[in-house]
């Protein structure tokens, strides 16, 4: 088994620093939530995961959050993350786009994300769109514009 970076070269164009938006938007299109985001993720040299992403957000009311997302490599271009709140995985489908697939723990089988990750070949810009199926049925997407900063 090859490590991450040699097995996963487009998620190492990914490590950095990403400053951008996420845009909710329900079933009919109508926006539902927006908030500004900062994303940094590594493939660290040492320790317990292989990839680590650390999501910062603020909305305009004052509210902030912060999430960590490790993940593991489990060979073959795979890598899984299970925290206290999500369980999921993902991989690269071609040269430019990432795919994951995750569920929310208090959700569920019943609730189930499925993302894109597009890179722009300079490597400064991503598209990301989450769809989020439950019983079957989209209700919501978010949409995700980002530029490297760093």
């Amino acid at each position: 088994m090859g490590t991450i970076r040699e097995d996963m070269p487009l998620l190492a164009r990914h490590e950095g620093r990403w400053k951008g938006a996420y845009t909710y938007l329900d079933a009919a299109g109508t926006v539902t939530d927006r908030h500004e985001s900062l994303l940094t993720c590594t493939l660290p040299k040492e320790g317990e995961y292989d990839y680590h992403q650390v999501n910062e957000y603020a909305w305009d009311d004052g509210r902030t959050e912060r999430r960590v997302f490790p993940g593991v490599y489990q060979g073959g271009g795979r890598c899984t993350f299970d925290t206290e709140r999500l369980r999921g995985e993902f991989w690269e489908l071609d040269d430019r786009v990432i795919y994951l697939n995750w569920i929310y723990k208090a959700e569920g089988e019943d609730l189930r994300l499925f993302e894109l990750i597009h890179l722009s070949e300079d490597g400064d810009e991503r598209a990301r769109v989450w769809q989020w199926i439950r019983d079957g049925v989209c209700y919501r997407r978010t949409l995700i514009n980002e530029t490297r900063i760093g």
